[in-house]
Parts: C-alpha cells; sequence; structure tokens
C-alpha cells in the first residue's frame, strides 16, 4: 500500500513518480475527487512534466467511471484551470508539481469556481477513500461511465485576464520573460498577443525536465540569467514565472529584483482606484509598506496567514479585492479569489507603460524598509528554538508579540517573523526595519538564538 502521508500535504497532492505515486492511485484519486466533491462533471488540466498525461488521464478515468463528465483542456498553467473551474462552474484538478524537480508531480483540488480544496475542506477524506480504494479494491463503477472530451480554453482564459486591466494606452515596452521552460512558454504569447510589448522570450519550449534552471525564481539563483538579459538588451522589465506558472516574479530595467511586496502595494493601488474603499489582504510577513499604500488609498488591510487556503478564506469572508503574498502569489476578487501571477503581470505592464519613467523610480514608493528577505535554518527542535527566541523578546520594553502564524516580534523600527516549516526540520526567519543596518543587527541577534 503506498504511504500516502508522505504525499497528501496540507494544500495538495504532491510526490516523487513512480516511487510514491504512479498512474492507479491517480485512478483512485479521480474516483475519490469525484465522490468527494458529488459532481456531475470535472475539468482537469496538466503542465509539461513527462509524467503529467498520464496521470492526468488516469485521474479523468478514475472520474468517469464512476458517472462524472470529465473535460480535459490539456497543456495549461494552474491558474488557467482555476478560470476554466470558475468559467465552466465545475471542479477542477491540475496536474503539476510547480517548481519541484523533475522527478516530481502533483494535483492542486479546487472546487467549482476555484474554491480551494485543503486538509480542511475536502482533501482529507480525498486521502482516506483513496487509500481504503487501495486496500480493498477500486470502488464500484456506476451502470453509466461519464464522458471525457477535450476544450481549448486557452484563448477564453486570455481574453479574460485582458478584460480586467486597461491595456489601452501602454507606451512600447520591451519585455524579457523568463517562463523556465514551464508552462509560461505556453500561456505569455497568447496573453501579450496584440499588445505594444517587444517580447524577448527566454526558455519557452515546454520541458519538463527543466534543463536551463529550476523553475523557481524565488531562489536568486534562477533570475540570473533573467537579470543579466534584461541588462544586456536594455529592456524596461523582466519577468519570471514558476514551472506551473502561478506565481510571477519581477525584475526593474536595472536587473534588480522588485520585491513582492512592492508589487502586492502597487496592485493594491490600482484595484483601490477602480473599487474604493475595498478590503486588501496580505499575509503576516509581507512589508509594512503594504498595508500604509492601502490606507493611504482608502483601503482596509486585512493580515493574515501565510498560505493560499488562508488567503482565499479571508478573501471569501471579507468579500476583498485583492491579496497578495511575499511569495509571489497575487489573489483577485474579479478571478475567482484564485491566484494569478499573470494578472499581477499584466497590472504591472499597464502601471509601467501608463507612465514615462522606469519601474525602479514607479515602484521606490511601495518599497520603503529594508528587508532580510527569507532565512532558513535547519533545526533539530522546532518548537524549543521559537520559545528560546519568544523568551527573549516578551520581557524587552516596547515589543508586542503576537501568534497568528509563529512568532512575529514588533518594535517602533523593525519587526521580524519566524515561522515553522510544515514539510522541513527548518525555521524560517523574516526581517523588515526602517534602515539597513537595524535589519541586520535584528536578523544576527534572532539567528545566534535560533542556531544555538
Amino acid at each position: 500500500m503506498p504511504d500516502l502521508s508522505q504525499i497528501v500535504k496540507a494544500y495538495d497532492v504532491r510526490g516523487v513518480v513512480p516511487d510514491q505515486w504512479d498512474e492507479p492511485l491517480s485512478e483512485l484519486f479521480g474516483a475519490a475527487f469525484a465522490r468527494v466533491t458529488g459532481a456531475s462533471a470535472i475539468v482537469v488540466g496538466h503542465d509539461m512534466r513527462p509524467s503529467s498525461p498520464g496521470l492526468s488521464r488516469a485521474f479523468a478515468r478514475g472520474a468517469a467511471a464512476l458517472g462524472v463528465d470529465v473535460t480535459e483542456i490539456g497543456l495549461c498553467s494552474t491558474d488557467q484551470l482555476y478560470f476554466a473551474s470558475g468559467h465552466l462552474g465545475l471542479p477542477g484538478a491540475m496536474f503539476t508539481a510547480s517548481h519541484n524537480p523533475a522527478q516530481y508531480n502533483g494535483i492542486k483540488m479546487c472546487r467549482a469556481g476555484a474554491a480551494p480544496v485543503g486538509q480542511d475542506s475536502g482533501l482529507a477524506e480525498i486521502r482516506s477513500l483513496t487509500e481504503d480504494w487501495s486496500a480493498t479494491g477500486a470502488p464500484e463503477p456506476a451502470a453509466e461511465p461519464g464522458t471525457i472530451t477535450q476544450r481549448d480554453v486557452l484563448a477564453d482564459y486570455a481574453a479574460h485576464l485582458r478584460s480586467l486591466v486597461d491595456l489601452t494606452a501602454i507606451r512600447p515596452l520591451k519585455v524579457v520573460v523568463d517562463a523556465g521552460n514551464g508552462m509560461g512558454g505556453h500561456t505569455v504569447p497568447s496573453v501579450f498577443d496584440g499588445l505594444p510589448l517587444d517580447l524577448d522570450a527566454l526558455y519557452f519550449e515546454l520541458d519538463g525536465t527543466f534543463p536551463h534552471h529550476e523553475a523557481n525564481p524565488l531562489d536568486p539563483k534562477n533570475i540570473v540569467d533573467l537579470q543579466a538579459r534584461v541588462r544586456e538588451t536594455g529592456a524596461d522589465i523582466g519577468l519570471a514565472f514558476d514551472g506551473d506558472a502561478d506565481r510571477c516574479f519581477v525584475v526593474d530595467e536595472r536587473g534588480e529584483p522588485v520585491s513582492p511586496s512592492a508589487i502586492t502595494a502597487l496592485v493594491a493601488a490600482r484595484e483601490l482606484a477602480k473599487h474604493p474603499g475595498g478590503t486588501i489582504i496580505h499575509n503576516c510577513i509581507t512589508s509594512w509598506s503594504v498595508p500604509e499604500v492601502v490606507k493611504e488609498k482608502g483601503g482596509t488591510p486585512v493580515r493574515t496567514r501565510v498560505g493560499h487556503s488562508f488567503i482565499k478564506a479571508e478573501m471569501a469572508r471579507t468579500g476583498a479585492i485583492f491579496g497578495g503574498e511575499h511569495s509571489a502569489h497575487y489573489y483577485f476578487r474579479d478571478f475567482w479569489n484564485a491566484d494569478t501571477g499573470m494578472l499581477a503581470a499584466l497590472h504591472v505592464l499597464a502601471a509601467l507603460g501608463g507612465q514615462d519613467g522606469p519601474l525602479s523610480r514607479l515602484v521606490e514608493s511601495y518599497d520603503r524598509y529594508a528587508a532580510s528577505g527569507e532565512i532558513n535554518s535547519t533545526v533539530a527542535d522546532q518548537t524549543g528554538r521559537a520559545e528560546a527566541v519568544k523568551a527573549a523578546y516578551e520581557s524587552r520594553e516596547g515589543v508586542e508579540l503576537d501568534e497568528l502564524d509563529g512568532l512575529t516580534v514588533t518594535a517602533a523600527d523593525w519587526w521580524f517573523n519566524l515561522r515553522p516549516s510544515n514539510t522541513e526540520p527548518l525555521l524560517r526567519l523574516n526581517v523588515e526595519a526602517r534602515d539597513p543596518e537595524t535589519a541586520d543587527r535584528v536578523r544576527d541577534e534572532v539567528l545566534s538564538i535560533v542556531r544555538a
């Protein structure tokens, strides 16, 4: 029997193929997804990994065997699958392992309207059914199996995104895009088609073995080629997408990375111009700049835990118009509260192309503080080291502690957050301060305790 505890995570399924899961198991996942959602029809898509078409088709067979009609949209980005789920009003499953290495694959699942499926919203039940059927055999098939049909939604997805951002007045821009051999190579040409953009395409060939670099732009080494190309060609902006193209990272005309917090603040300001007084969600490790800009633009900032299920739940609860995370996930009410890096990219292009200055100057007002970036420490005792940090700060004058997500300690001119990883023996530290020297001092002080 497969050990599903190793591959069913908090928000998705993720594991090595075929060692940890394979097509017969994917077929059972498909049946379990059909049973738990209770749907009469679903939509399924997949990325460019070598194992994705087979796993995706097996999942479709499992659902169809229980009488569910399956629409296969084939190669797509994760946000394209969310579009299909919202546009068609169907639960969906996306086969991808995002930025993980080539031997991995996974499933991101949602209910109709792109509503998330996580541990508390159906994933635990899907795992339980799959385990039962792994032990006892596949479920009884329906008297009449469902149909499996194909549908191409790429053009509809691109048109929907472009309908959400006014791009009519932008000046011509030279744009370098690094797709990392991932699904951005599939979606960018369609979304950018007809815009006044001189597109310089890096690694657009779909290749799930990732021959050039990992499709994980959060790691600085994976955007080196993009930075160099922007500088070489005098481009106005560089964009990098992760493997399933749901996250977008930005570099300015100097090849310098633009913090996802600054992008969150910029997009929030634009969304608030369209929806005055709206609510904006940000997680507890985005910059102080984000709630400041939101308040200055007349909006209401709401702080939440890290992770898409928390962001999406808060967006639904508050009716928020937009949400952003430090990891470059951007969520839009106009996109069924789902995350789409492509829509964030269009907002940045519209903002840049709607004025004459360079991107570095445009984002200055949204990037106000010095930040450490996320620093990981491998520790044997996550709880013990976090408690030691808490003990060191809780009696200090002029600091506040909260434990919304890990430990956040806030002073007048700095803050830090220390969170345990859910999947690895790591503590993750983020520090921000009014100046670089203070950020460095606080960083070193906290790390000396964590790593003692």
